[in-house]
């Protein structure tokens, strides 16, 4: 092996060894971004599931019927959240009615988008995957965020 091409065996062990060592992220980081991320709706009044109706006992079933929908009521200070989730999508309104738009946050994945009409009603189609959590944001500067949502 010759000098030259020793010192080019060298240069590109060092020169591989900083690539890797560039893609490494500091474990001090990712704390520090998942810090900041907690922190992302600090804002947003927390809102307390106060009815289930999957809770309530039900009555015994004499014959094989269609499953009827399920009623979630979540409530913070400044607004109600309702909502009736059936096979394929969730139907809801905040009281007191108003404009704006709810974001429905899966646990793992994109958020979605819906938009509160005039008297607080929205729609969420298909089901988001569960566990989710819905973010409202009225058009008044309120923003309240229901706990954990389990299909």
């Amino acid at each position: 092996m010759t000098s030259q091409q020793w010192a080019d065996d060298r240069l590109m062990a060092a020169l591989g060894e900083a690539v890797r060592a560039a893609r490494a992220v500091p474990p001090e980081f990712t704390e520090a971004g998942k810090a900041a991320y907690t922190w992302h709706n600090v804002d947003a009044e927390l809102a307390a599931l106060t009815f289930d109706s999957a809770a309530q006992a039900a009555a015994p079933a004499l014959r094989a019927e269609e499953a009827s929908p399920r009623f979630l009521t979540f409530a913070g200070a400044e607004l109600t959240i309702e909502l009736e989730i059936g096979p394929d999508s969730i139907v809801g309104q905040i009281v007191p009615s108003q404009p704006g738009h709810v974001d429905t946050c899966p646990a793992s994945g994109a958020a979605a988008t819906a938009e509160l009409d005039e008297i607080g009603c929205f729609i969420i189609r298909p089901l988001p995957p569960s566990p989710f959590r819905l973010h409202c944001h009225t058009a008044a500067g309120v923003s309240v965020l229901t706990t954990w949502i389990t299909l």
